[in-house]
């Protein structure tokens, strides 16, 4: 399938923020992933230093979407023990502002996700085929809109700088950026873009791989909403990057090949905020009262449990969350857990028992 960015060169396409090179070089590393884990824990620890240096944003909110279902082998890999073949997981948007050195405000949204057209990925689709309605109502619950939030806190979308997803599972975005024909289920005219400024930061290996999707990867992507929006609203990056005071998307493969994670600087400290783990519990595991979890951990030595719906480098992904575990600071509701924010958190329901976490942040806030 052609992809709108397939006329240009993604090679060439613009970026922007200050490179990171602290973790440059990862997979150079000699004697496979073991000893690439003993090398990024390292380096993490040193970008933690840098890292904290780099100031603070001026806000960051978070903004409830939607809660939704999600099978619990997926979310909880191999260690629950949980009865419920799903659980729940909460979609939340943070907006982040900032200052740069000029005087010029930025806003970036992270997770902006456009719920309603998610609904077409092809597995949450099946799944919603397959569930009666009265069902679907117990275990979908919409919270708010982007533009509804974003209308709440005064932020005009034409104010929108950047859009940043950690990985493009699920999202459609042509009512965000806007498409070059009319699209037969949005109307009889080529969409304007909602956000018209606004730049979707996004890996370049990501793009690439896009464009020949992998069979483990097709039911988690909608590419043929690529076909026909802007090109130009995309700013393709290699890498971690710095992109304002307290502010950073560092490279954190594994999930998928172009994976990111944003990092965040605030008053209790430092935040990532990612969907290699969808609990904060499930980077201290030994913890958890969730059935299972801690037991497993420990039967096999795991230090991480990742979230696991699309397994394309396991341990890849591993290296990644233990670089995410390095980097934040602990939660100071409850020194046991870490400020690790998942992009979609573990929702207790009572319809799913058994996967009810131990430790929810809910939100990040910083003023």
């Amino acid at each position: 399938m052609k992809l709108a960015w397939q006329d240009t060169d993604v090679l060439d396409m613009p970026t922007l923020g200050t490179p990171i090179t602290t973790l440059d070089g990862l997979a150079d590393i000699p004697g496979g992933y073991g000893a690439q884990l003993v090398w990024a824990r390292t380096r993490a620890e040193a970008l933690r230093t840098e890292f904290a240096a780099t100031g603070t944003p001026d806000t960051v909110t978070t903004c409830d979407l939607v809660t939704l279902p999600y099978p619990t082998r997926f979310g909880l890999f191999r260690a629950s023990r949980a009865i419920a073949p799903f659980l729940a997981i909460t979609n939340r948007m943070l907006v982040i502002r900032w200052t740069e050195s000029d005087g010029r405000r930025r806003v970036l949204l992270f997770e902006p996700s456009d719920v309603q057209l998610g609904r077409n990925t092809p597995y949450f689709a099946a799944l919603a085929r397959r569930t009666p309605g009265p069902v679907r109502s117990l275990m979908v619950t919409e919270h708010g809109t982007v533009l509804g939030h974003l209308a709440r806190l005064g932020i005009a979308p034409e104010d929108v700088d950047y859009l940043l997803f950690d990985h493009l599972h699920t999202q459609d975005l042509r009512r965000w950026i806007g498409t070059s024909t009319p699209q037969p289920d949005l109307g009889d005219a080529p969409v304007e873009p909602v956000f018209p400024r606004a730049k979707v930061i996004v890996q370049r290996h990501e793009l690439l791989a896009m464009s020949e999707l992998h069979p483990l990867q097709r039911p988690w992507y909608q590419p043929e909403t690529y076909r026909d929006v802007r090109p130009e609203a995309f700013l393709a990056v290699d890498g971690s990057l710095l992109l304002g005071p307290g502010v950073a998307v560092i490279s954190t493969p594994g999930h998928v090949l172009g994976n990111q994670t944003l990092l965040l600087n605030t008053s209790s400290g430092i935040w990532a905020s990612s969907e290699n783990a969808i609990a904060a519990e499930c980077l201290t595991p030994e913890h958890s009262r969730m059935p299972g979890i801690a037991r497993w951990a420990r039967a096999w030595q795991q230090e991480v449990v990742l979230n696991a719906n699309t397994i394309e480098t396991t341990a890849e992904q591993y290296n990644s969350l233990i670089v995410e575990k390095t980097l934040v600071d602990r939660a100071q509701a409850d020194p046991r857990f870490l400020q690790f924010f998942p992009s979609s958190e573990l929702t207790a329901a009572w319809t799913n028992p058994g996967t009810g976490p131990t430790f929810t942040h809910k939100a990040v806030t910083h003023q």
